[in-house]
């Protein structure tokens, strides 16, 4: 038995009050200065054992109130980094890495804390993980292909705090999907490029056109060159959608979605919808780079969290084109379930 452990035994109480004010910790370090009412009403806890926990944490000097709330002080931020590896011990993430790994058929799983769906700071910390390892692993004179969505967004943003300098050229892999600009893949691969200080390439057109106009759509050079580039990309990072969120993103009508559902349709990557299995149900025609170009690139990493995309995961990865796969404790613990690991 490690430490922890023996503490644990000692003091069963310690873990859950450790984790109750590492979670406080990391919400007023995503999100901070905050108050002490919003905090409680994200947390869901009482305001008077908030107080309690904020009170404590500022006579340690590890909170700095301001009239707009309060934030992490620089001391605050040392000890929660140290705090970080800690709690992979006590969420028993590494092992939970390992398992899910090797039952999905990935060469790695990274698990943050937390369940996007429920916590907001949990967003966060999967884009900051996404972006540690992201900026491990790429290299000069490399090309980058992205695709687009919220969680992307947040790694872009992430990357720039690094400051990384790297001569890469980062590459959209979809068109656009006439949703908000800042999450579509071009704009992704702008925000990337300027905070890795290297060049990019925009894929004008849309994602998603009649199939009578797409052949005339890649025959123009510009779009295909773009493309071309990015099936020869070294890294490819992409992100997980549910198949009904995909589907209303491109602007499927209610009936439409509900054949999807019927079909069984859990997950979508590039214009493909899957079942559970991984089976495609449905091929859109869109501009960009398809599912069988992914055989050809060294690297590709898949990014998504939130409980609710579990069966997406599950069905993406059943494919096997993806090597890395960065997720969050909420769709870990349902895929475990799921493919009934202990």
């Amino acid at each position: 038995m490690d430490s922890l452990g023996a503490l644990q035994q000692l003091v069963p109480e310690l873990a859950g009050l450790l984790e109750r004010r590492y979670t406080l910790l990391r919400m007023i370090r995503s999100h901070g200065p905050i108050g002490r009412r919003f905090i409680a009403a994200q947390l869901g806890g009482s305001e008077r054992v908030i107080r309690g926990d904020l009170d404590l944490l500022r006579e340690q000097g590890l909170l700095h109130a301001t009239s707009l709330g309060v934030q992490l002080t620089p001391e605050g931020e040392r000890v929660f980094s140290q705090l970080q590896d800690v709690m992979r011990d006590v969420y028993g993430l590494e092992q939970l890495e390992r398992k899910l790994a090797a039952a999905l058929g990935v060469k790695k799983m990274i698990i943050v804390p937390g369940d996007c769906d429920k916590d907001p700071a949990s967003k966060r910390d999967l884009a900051r993980a996404a972006a540690e390892y992201l900026c491990g692993v790429l290299q000069d004179g490399q090309i980058l292909a992205v695709s687009g969505g919220t969680t992307l967004a947040g790694l872009a943003e992430e990357v720039k705090l690094h400051g990384l300098r790297k001569r890469v050229t980062v590459v959209p892999v979809r068109g656009g999907l006439g949703e908000d600009i800042k999450i579509q893949s071009n704009s992704i691969a702008v925000a990337l490029a300027e905070g890795l200080g290297g060049n990019y390439r925009l894929l004008h057109a849309p994602e998603d056109v009649r199939p009578c106009n797409l052949e005339q759509i890649l025959n123009e050079p510009r779009i295909r060159s773009v493309i071309a580039l990015g099936r020869r990309a070294d890294i490819l990072l992409h992100g997980i959608g549910t198949a009904e969120e995909m589907a209303r993103r491109r602007g499927f009508d209610d009936a439409s979605i509900m054949d999807l559902i019927a079909a069984g349709a859990v997950g979508e990557a590039f214009g493909c919808y899957f079942d559970a299995q991984g089976r495609i149900v449905r091929n859109t025609t869109s501009v960009g780079l398809r599912l069988e170009d992914l055989e050809r690139i060294p690297l590709v990493i898949a990014v998504g969290g939130g409980k609710s995309k579990a069966w997406a995961v599950m069905a993406v990865l059943s494919r096997g084109y993806c090597d890395v796969c960065i997720t969050d404790e909420g769709v870990a613990r349902r895929l475990m379930s799921l493919k009934e690991i202990e």
